[in-house]
């Protein structure tokens, strides 16, 4: 997609980063199935990122969102899409709550069996529920701030996001 803000952009490129993470940690998990993942130094720098990225990535953007371009929306009369985005952010929140201890666990080797299922079972939830909320911003969201948006706001906020790394 082609937008026209640059907070739309920079929200772009932190979803196809984002994008690309979930699809490799989807596949990693798939294909580790059947294995004792936690040998694999790979497969644990996959985990250390995909965590890192929940510990600062998802707050950040999140916060940004909702901090930044929730009300903005509910004042164009929009609220119910920052509703809807935010109660996904919650969602998402609680299954990395989870999911985070656990990913500390096998990138430091004290996770059991019983541990890297429950593992695969919340990146998998994570997956789900982060790449169809990506979807819902990409599609809904990212468009209207080309609207909402003047160019001083917009540059403001950019400059705001990229200084929050």
């Amino acid at each position: 997609m082609n937008f026209s803000r640059q907070t739309s952009l920079a929200l772009h490129q932190d979803h196809r980063a984002n994008l690309q993470l979930l699809a490799r940690s989807e596949q990693a998990f798939v294909r580790a199935s059947r294995t004792a993942p936690g040998a694999d130094p790979e497969f644990l720098k996959l985990i250390a990122a995909l965590a890192q990225h929940l510990q600062q990535d998802v707050d950040r953007h999140f916060g940004f969102e909702e901090r930044e371009l929730f009300s903005r929306l509910r004042e164009a009369g929009d609220g119910g899409i920052a509703m809807l985005l935010g109660d996904e952010h919650e969602a998402i929140r609680a299954v990395a709550e989870e999911l985070l201890p656990l990913s500390r666990s096998a990138v430091a080797g004290t996770l059991d069996a019983a541990g890297w299922e429950t593992l695969k079972a919340c990146v998998m939830e994570l997956v789900e529920r982060q790449v169809s909320h990506i979807q819902k911003e990409e599609m809904a969201l990212l468009p209207m701030l080309d609207d909402l948006l003047d160019d001083e706001t917009d540059r403001r906020l950019a400059f705001d996001y990229a200084a929050s790394y």
